[in-house]
């Protein structure tokens, strides 16, 4: 079995997975599909702090890459995508004590739709950020965007089961 490690090597991993984050979210600006990749790397990160620090060191990380996100991040769309959606490994963890595979699914779905189009009203109506609706790309675009976006979610919900599985593995070895 793993040791544990300690608070020093806690905030030691906290920190620079927090730096490494950041990192990555500044990337969102550089490649047109970084807007959705380097938000969901960054989440990623999360699930090593959640295992060896707990939920209240993992909440405490995911708002500070939030916040220096917010504020490094030269893509507002990006740290938008981050501040309502990278917390998803922490609650993911409840969401998977729904016995009903169904239920469980459905929380899935209500989650990531509730959070990304908040994500969306914010940057439309606080951050104004009008640029996301000059976009004329149709109702059957939009619906097909809504349906890939989903899809993706469940992937990424996919990886994070193989990436955890595979973390505890390796850590206890």
């Amino acid at each position: 079995m793993g040791k544990k490690l300690g608070k020093a090597g806690q905030m030691a991993l906290g920190g620079t997975l927090a730096a490494l984050a950041v990192c990555i979210m500044t990337f969102g600006a550089l490649i047109p599909a970084a807007t959705f990749c380097c938000p969901a790397i960054a989440s990623v990160m999360l699930v090593a702090v959640l295992r060896e620090c707990g939920t209240s060191v993992a909440w405490a990380w995911y708002l500070a890459v939030a916040v220096l996100s917010c504020l490094l991040s030269p893509d507002p769309e990006a740290a938008a995508v981050f501040v309502f959606l990278g917390y998803y490994p922490i609650i993911r963890r409840k969401l998977h004590c729904i016995s009903s595979k169904v239920l469980r699914t459905v929380c899935k779905l209500a989650y990531f739709n509730v959070s990304a189009g908040a994500a969306y009203l914010v940057l439309l109506y606080v951050v104004g950020l009008e640029s996301l609706l000059e976009e004329n790309v149709g109702v059957w675009l939009t619906i097909a965007t809504l349906g890939l976006s989903n899809v993706t979610f469940f992937l990424l919900d996919t990886v994070l089961a193989r990436l955890t599985k595979l973390y505890e593995t390796k850590r206890n070895k």
